[in-house]
């Protein structure tokens, strides 16, 4: 009993300073802008497995063409008055119709598909307030790790070894884990504040070896860019 009795002491210092921190949900909106293509998979062999890239060999896109909004909901809580812990959950989801570039149907139609790229990162940060909390502006930085549920698949006509065309349908999807780093600046008014963030994640999914895609890997990483909301509760 005389062993417990320090654990029961701090327990009864942290649960009340938790209770007592500051507390707010915050609603971000923005868009997602995809990593390069120049910075994508693994180069070190002089060729890409990244399956974007691999792509552009013979479909016509662009990867700038991923480019899409993108919605947040975080819960953050007070560390003190220079630090904050928060956990969020997102969405992203793309979907880019592209065209075989040297080749078409017999009847002079294009070979169609649509690569649907969708991403759901559950993250975990702590920002650093240099100011702390005021009634200022208040800029942070901030890092953390991130889980990032994907799914990745192309849909449409392709085009065979032997030049015959073909209906079908390829579908790679998992989680992948990778760094989170974060900067931004917020304004408190009142109860709420507004603010906007840019917010970088990396990580890498592997694709399934038996659908033929045109790469191992597909790259998850890129910039959010965000417009916040928050609320105090």
């Amino acid at each position: 009993m005389r062993r417990l009795l320090p654990f029961f002491v701090a327990a009864g210092i942290v649960v009340p300073s938790v209770a007592s921190a500051q507390q707010w949900v915050s609603i971000n909106v923005g868009g997602f802008a995809p990593r390069s293509a120049d910075a994508r998979g693994d180069t070190t062999k002089g060729q890409s497995n990244d399956v974007l890239v691999n792509n552009l060999d013979f479909l016509a896109f662009n990867i700038k063409d991923f480019n899409a909004a993108t919605i947040e909901g975080e819960y953050l809580v007070g560390l003190g008055d220079k630090f904050e812990g928060g956990l969020g959950i997102g969405v992203y989801s793309r979907t880019v119709p592209t065209v075989y570039t040297d080749f078409v149907n017999s009847n002079g139609s294009e070979i169609t598909q649509d690569l649907k790229l969708r991403i759901v990162p559950f993250t975990a940060t702590v920002r650093f307030l240099p100011l702390g909390h005021h009634n200022g502006i208040e800029p942070y930085l901030g890092a953390g790790v991130g889980v990032m549920n994907w799914r990745y698949s192309e849909t449409g006509q392709f085009l065979a070894t032997d030049k015959t065309i073909f209906s079908g349908n390829y579908v790679g999807s998992g989680s992948a884990t990778g760094p989170v780093i974060l900067g931004g600046v917020q304004l408190p008014v009142g109860s709420w504040g507004v603010g906007g963030e840019i917010r970088y994640q990396s990580a890498e999914g592997t694709l399934p070896s038996d659908q033929g895609f045109a790469g191992t890997k597909i790259d998850l990483g890129g910039f959010n860019y965000l417009f916040t909301v928050r609320f105090r509760f």
